[in-house]
Formats: structure tokens, C-alpha cells, sequence
């Protein structure tokens, strides 16, 4: 079962801004695109950067450290679908910004032991 936790208040991230917040035992990066907030995981399965600093544009996030991009809507890579982040629900509360606390389960496509390479080279 899940719960939805507050990690902000609203104005606290800029639109066209991401930040990372903790939630549960992990690490989610929030973004506001055009007043609506969404929720991926903050680290990239390349090599770690947080998502949450990195540059936003149109719904797309690109990694601070080697510029892979993910949609803010959904947590696929956009240079190729086969990959994807986790991808959780936000609601606005009043003043209060909540992430949907996850369960324990990976989203679909995801594994944290597994790299980007093995996931391509797994669906080739």
C-alpha cells in the first residue's frame, strides 16, 4: 500500500525547475512544467548524477554529467524508449506538493543492478 508524502510547499520549485527531495528510501526529483508538477527518480542510471539538477526544457530533463534525456512525464530515456526511470505520482494538497511513497517494487523496464547497457543489449 502507499501513502503520499509532502516533500514541498508550492513555489518552492520555479517552473521550469527540478529538485530532489528524499521520499520513502529513495531519492525523487520533482519538476514543475507549466504549474503541473511530475515525479522521476533522481539518479541517472548512467552514472549516478541527480536528476533533479538537471537542465529542464519542453518536459525533458537532461542529466548534468553526460547529457542523457529523460521525460519528466513518464521516465523514458528519450534517446531510447527501452530504458526508463521510475515515475511516480505527485498531488498538490492546499499548499503542500506529495509524492506518492513507493513501494518496493522496480516500475517496469527499471532494475538498479542492472546498467543502461545491459537493459539495450538484453532487448536486442
Amino acid at each position: 500500500m502507499r501513502h503520499f508524502q509532502t516533500v514541498a510547499k508550492v513555489g518552492d520549485i520555479d517552473d521550469g525547475a527540478g529538485a530532489a527531495f528524499k521520499v520513502g528510501d529513495k531519492m525523487i526529483a520533482i519538476f514543475h512544467v507549466d504549474g503541473e508538477y511530475y515525479a522521476i527518480d533522481d539518479f541517472c542510471p548512467h552514472m549516478g548524477a541527480s536528476l533533479g539538477s538537471g537542465h529542464l526544457e519542453e518536459g525533458t530533463v537532461t542529466c548534468p554529467w553526460h547529457a542523457w534525456r529523460f521525460s519528466v512525464s513518464d521516465g523514458t530515456w528519450v534517446d531510447n524508449p527501452k530504458l526508463k526511470v521510475g515515475c511516480y505520482d505527485v498531488r498538490v494538497t492546499g499548499d503542500d506538493i506529495q509524492v506518492a511513497v513507493p513501494d518496493e517494487e522496480a516500475p517496469p523496464g527499471y532494475s538498479p543492478s542492472e546498467s543502461a547497457a545491459d537493459i539495450e543489449s538484453r532487448d536486442e
